[in-house]
């Protein structure tokens, strides 16, 4: 079946998108050879009587999401890479250069490929409706727009404008397109194609009246029509770039490359250097690593964690026991999707912190214009603080996230069992201890998980589901489809002490911690990490964790894995000394209002040496093979399913860099083999089981094809 249909009217064209059998339109070849063969019969009409081209959708919500992924991801030179991008400026330079008055219909995401179909035209309109999402997000996947984007958006929308949407993947609405004068027109959803075609005629007559034109203040007519001022533009550019992407991201970079080289030159000299650009970028190990991401992230998603058909109940109601930082957050998330949720703690200082918390989270999104006033005055509502259980019964899934406590946790579950409905839900938030243990005296355990958010809630994109030998499947299926509803990733897995995430990032942390007791500088430990591509480095991290916090973490590990798991004596000292971290403004760092700085009392604990040298390569792989084995350990151990669900955890839950894949992907590029050779060089220096190479590990590198 054709994924285009051209309807022909009179002096009318419409051209509809509907990809067969998709949930979305793509620009894949055999699409592009459609309308490369549409346009040989468009360009005979348009001299004999045709006037007007409408493009739209017949999939709702979606215009055209962009070129396929999936091509692009089997590219195996630039060559070939440029190429495709020429193929492509080829077909949408036919359709620009169309003697027709041509019109994209956006009714929803227009992104990608398919903006710049939309950028080719000579008009755009768009529906009033939130789904319509307009953007080249093309430098999340490591590569650049080679269609013409690079070139059409700044001639059309401003200079600034189009480097904010290609350099940091800006999406905007309908609304901000028109104002920004990307779209000419906004139609009510039912009535697009209709007032696209009306709009269109009336271009062709001429009674069309005057396209909207955006407002520019002096010093934006500065930086965009001046030679300095646009100096000064590409200049912050490039260092916002640079900052953003600590030159581990190269698209964003060579995007700006071709348009500072091209901007205010001829269209053909634009587009050469664009697709060049396009071909360099998309055979990097970038981009190959942040595609095999994206299709990570989409394939968990809706990833089927359950038997298709398992009963899902909805959840209508929820309540949340304890109002610390994490159930602030927890109860914050559930209201921002319209979810009523009781509030519990035992002190009212809690419940009023928490709530303020709430409110600054939902100021935000009112400085980003994501809510209104009256939106987040609702949502606020929908949170209702007690520090009794009176009103847990009406809640359908209720979740605990009091102290990491055995002892408490267990106390609360008991009364929670109490103070629910018997078809209630309970999930706890606990971090590192097992749900078994928390609900050992629960006399419905078919009904308890564990539900594992990490901090902050709202920004952090990925929950661990915890299945213990005893949850149901509908229990399973229900905090799956709750978790998704709150927008969050969801990986489930096994439930032993520190599940997944946190088992293997503590092997990481303490591995830092080591490294300091024999004598490495610490800002030196955090600077290597940095470098590799982590977000913060590990020692930063345990502080803005905090040291207690993590070490009582670290501690439950450590009884429940034993020897390769023993906790630095660094970290155990430090806690002793009530250098808790950066919310006490002292821990591994001394923290002023000027920034951090090492705090010499950590190299004054018993037992640390003099600094002494250990090299960049040496440490980088104590903190990364660590994590690599403790990985290969959860694999053995069925702790997670598969090395991809290792791969998405790590980089949602921890911030491993997507650029690198993933721990696992990272490791196979490394080489297994190599990875093994080195911890059993590591295990014999160090005379330490941490450094033991896993069965798993060593299978997976004889499999790979090299001998360990």
């Amino acid at each position: 079946m054709s994924a285009l249909n051209l309807v022909l009217k009179d002096t009318d064209a419409i051209l509809e998108i509907d990809q067969p059998g998709s949930k979305v339109n793509v620009l894949n070849a055999e699409t592009m050879a459609e309308l490369s063969a549409i346009l040989d019969e468009l360009e005979k009409k348009a001299g004999a009587g045709l006037k007007t081209l409408v493009i739209t959708s017949k999939k709702k919500g979606i215009f055209i999401a962009g070129a396929d992924i999936k091509e692009i991801e089997v590219i195996d030179s630039s060559e070939r890479a440029a190429g495709l991008a020429r193929e492509g400026q080829e077909i949408f330079n036919r359709l620009a250069a169309l003697d027709l008055v041509t019109v994209a219909a956006i009714n929803g995401v227009c992104m990608g490929g398919g903006f710049e179909l939309a950028l080719a035209c000579r008009h755009r309109v768009a529906s009033f409706s939130d789904k319509v999402k307009i953007g080249l997000p093309e430098v999340n996947l490591g590569i650049m727009p080679g269609w013409g984007g690079t070139q059409r958006l700044p001639r059309l929308a401003g200079l600034m404008r189009a480097l904010n949407m290609i350099m940091s993947s800006q999406i905007i609405s309908g609304k901000d397109a028109l104002k920004a004068g990307v779209v000419d027109r906004l139609f009510p959803e039912d009535a697009l194609v209709e007032g696209a075609a009306e709009y269109a005629g009336q271009l062709a007559a001429g009674t069309a009246g005057e396209k909207r034109k955006p407002k520019r203040g002096l010093f934006q007519v500065f930086l965009e029509d001046t030679l300095p001022g646009r100096s000064l533009m590409f200049a912050q550019a490039e260092k916002n770039a640079y900052k953003k992407t600590k030159g581990f991201y190269p698209a964003p970079l060579k995007a700006l490359e071709v348009i500072k080289g091209t901007y205010g030159g001829p269209l053909e000299e634009g587009l050469l250097a664009e697709r060049l650009g396009f071909g360099e970028l998309a055979v990097t190990e970038v981009s190959r690593n942040l595609i095999k991401v994206f299709f990570l992230s989409e394939k968990f998603k809706k990833y089927p964690w359950v038997e298709k058909g398992t009963e899902t109940a909805r959840i209508k109601k929820c309540a949340v026991a304890g109002a610390g930082i994490m159930g602030g957050g927890i109860a914050q998330l559930i209201s921002s999707r319209d979810i009523p949720v009781r509030l519990k703690d035992i002190n009212y200082d809690a419940l009023k912190q928490a709530l303020k918390t709430a409110a600054g989270i939902f100021k935000s999104a009112l400085k980003r214009r994501k809510l209104d006033k009256y939106q987040i005055e609702y949502k606020m509502g929908l949170i209702s603080p007690t520090i009794t259980y009176q009103g847990f019964k009406n809640s359908d899934l209720v979740v605990e996230a009091v102290v990491e406590d055995l002892g408490i946790k267990r106390k609360v579950f008991e009364e929670l069992e109490k103070n629910t409905r018997p078809d209630t839900v309970i999930v706890s938030n606990t971090s590192s201890l097992t749900i078994e243990k928390i609900g050992e005296n629960a006399a419905n355990k078919e009904r308890i998980a564990g539900l594992h958010f990490f901090n902050p809630v709202n920004r952090m994109p990925l929950v661990e589901v915890i299945r213990t030998e005893h949850t149901s499947a509908k229990t399973l299926a229900t905090v799956v489809d709750f978790s998704r509803r709150l927008g969050k990733t969801v990986i489930v897995v096994k439930d032993v002490p520190g599940f997944l995430v946190n088992r293997i990032l503590v092997s990481y942390l303490n591995e830092a911690a080591f490294l300091i007791e024999e004598g490495m500088a610490m800002d030196k430990i955090d600077s290597i990490a940095c470098a590799f591509g982590m977000p913060m480095g590990p020692i930063e991290l345990i502080d803005e964790v905090g040291v207690d916090v993590g070490c009582k973490v670290a501690k439950i590990l450590e009884t429940a894995y034993g020897e390769r798991m023993r906790v630095s004596a660094v970290l155990d000292g430090i806690k002793k000394k009530g250098l808790l971290g950066k919310k006490a403004k002292k821990g591994f760092y001394l923290y002023s209002g000027s920034g951090k700085t090492p705090n010499p009392e950590i190299y004054g604990l018993a037992g640390i040496p003099a600094k002494k040298h250990i090299s960049d390569e040496t440490a980088l792989k104590r903190l990364i093979y660590g994590m690599i084995n403790e990985s290969a350990r959860c694999l053995e151990e069925n702790v997670a399913e598969s090395p991809q669900v290792v791969d998405i955890g790590m980089i949602m839950g921890a911030g491993f860099p997507p650029f690198r894949g993933g721990v696992w992907r990272y490791a196979e590029s490394v080489g297994l083999a190599s990875i093994v050779e080195d911890l059993r060089a590591l295990e014999k220096e160090f005379g330490s089981a941490r450094f033991a190479p896993s069965a798993y590990l060593i299978k997976a590198a004889e499999e790979q094809g090299k001998p360990v």
